[in-house]
């Protein structure tokens, strides 16, 4: 479906012209990118496992298989514990271990804090903890990347869902149109975040579970712009043209039509995916979101509002969400004036 605008032709080569020539959503896009795949690999930069152990000559990596204690000379046959002093002892006679840069998962709690829990940030928890003892900056990681991942695939598949039932209507029009429309009005009408919350307070929600949940009104965005592209492209010569030559309806739509019609799906994406990422730190936030004990950006925000006497909370919350939606938004502006077909 993309292949009419990823091909090199002149007016694509302009359109990148235009984005590059943003420099706010250019260098928005290359920050966000960054930031994200560092978040893919958020068990190598936040973890409370070793990287790599050597012991005894032989190689070990915790971060990827689960040892018992006994492989490492331990009396135990469970995982080992490489927080455990005598697991770190055992190891060490015999060899050496190398540690991720922040030495806690998003789960590992603290009790070694200086303080009770919530901590302020110190050269151990460079963000200071939550209110369980967890280092708050291995919990914003983990949480960027679930917030990210959510979104763009809730954004992928509403994205697919919408453009196929905005070229439906749009192609067919008629009854199907005036059916489509209908349905749509009385769908989008619902409140839409009240049903989210009752859905979820009935069923123990997860991710696949509430992806599923916003999937059922996320895919609304797109079907108005699709459809009146749509309406105005079946009357054209070409598609005329196509049909008198008895090409298929499925072919016409998909081929002829719609590479027009991703010019401002593309463009409305971005959009999307922050819509996607608020709705889901709103829930966490109400707790109606993913289940607890999950590394959540709106469970962060809820600490920093029970614990006022910790404003590290609430700051490190405000300044993730804060960057991350600007810089969507800043890249989703960059897609729509590249697109805008008065700057063809």
């Amino acid at each position: 479906m993309l292949f009419g605008l990823i091909k090199d032709t002149p007016i694509n080569q302009r359109r990148i012209q235009r984005f590059r020539a943003n420099k706010r959503g250019w260098y928005s896009l290359w920050i966000f990118l960054s930031l994200f795949v560092l978040s893919l690999g958020a068990e190598l930069l936040a973890n409370d496992k070793p990287l790599l152990v050597s012991y005894k000559n032989q190689f070990y990596y915790p971060v990827l298989f689960s040892y018992s204690e006994e492989t490492f000379g331990g009396e135990l046959p469970t995982e080992a514990d490489y927080r455990d002093d005598y697991v770190l002892e055992l190891i060490e006679q015999d060899g050496w271990l190398i540690y991720p840069p922040i030495r806690f998962s998003y789960n590992t709690i603290n009790y070694d804090l200086p303080m009770p829990a919530p901590s302020a940030p110190d050269s151990v928890n460079l963000l200071g903890t939550d209110d369980q003892g967890r280092d708050v900056l291995a919990r914003v990681i983990y949480g960027f990347r679930i917030s990210v991942l959510f979104g763009l695939t809730l954004t992928i598949i509403s994205s697919v869902v919408g453009v196929i039932a905005g070229a439906v209507q749009g192609y067919y029009g008629g009854w199907v149109d005036l059916a489509g429309q209908r349905f749509i009005e009385v769908w989008s009408s619902l409140p839409i975040l009240f049903l989210l919350i009752i859905l979820s307070s009935i069923i123990k929600p997860n991710f696949w579970w509430l992806l599923g949940i916003m999937l059922l009104f996320s895919w609304m965005a797109l079907v108005p712009v699709v459809r009146a592209e749509f309406l105005r492209g079946r009357n054209l010569e070409y598609v005329k043209a196509a049909k008198a030559m008895g090409l298929h309806d499925t072919g016409i739509m998909f081929k002829h039509i719609l590479p027009n019609a991703m010019v401002a799906t593309i463009t409305y994406m971005p959009f999307i995916l922050t819509g996607a990422i608020t709705t889901l730190t709103s829930l966490d936030f109400l707790s109606f979101g993913l289940p607890p004990g999950e590394p959540s950006l709106g469970e962060l925000v809820s600490q920093g509002k029970s614990n006022l006497q910790a404003p590290w909370l609430a700051i490190t919350a405000f300044t993730v969400l804060a960057v991350m939606l600007t810089l969507l938004v800043f890249i989703g502006e960059a897609f729509r004036d590249a697109f805008d077909p008065r700057n063809q």
